[in-house]
């Protein structure tokens, strides 16, 4: 039996592979993608949901109630020794290229696919 989950806003189809939950069938696909890159040695330290605080010259950047500010990439990891954030999209929003304007400012190497 299939499992159901709610619609969501932008048409996104949630996605399961193996014991894993992606928010779309493009994300599962890139996590497969990614898992193949790391088994034939083409990057290493492949990791998911990787959370970065934004931090601002004079400390961390803070919403409008107070807390910290955060950015979750969908996965990182080490490519020609390079620490690589990367988010899959298929509609960007506002705050999420001012968060990815504000992480590239602190010199995060970002990949939007």
């Amino acid at each position: 039996m299939a499992v159901k989950f709610p619609r969501n806003k932008y048409n996104a189809k949630k996605t399961i592979i193996g014991d894993i939950k992606f928010d779309s069938k493009k994300e599962a696909f890139r996590w497969t993608e990614l898992q193949l890159l790391e088994q034939a040695g083409e990057i290493s330290d492949l990791q998911r949901q990787a959370k970065v605080e934004l931090m601002g010259q004079l400390g961390p950047v803070k919403t409008r109630t107070g807390r910290k500010m955060k950015l979750t990439f969908d996965f990182s990891y080490t490519e020609k020794g390079e620490h690589i954030f990367e988010d899959v999209k298929g509609m960007r929003t506002r705050d999420f290229d001012v968060r990815v304007a504000v992480a590239q400012a602190m010199g995060l190497n970002i990949k939007i696919t």
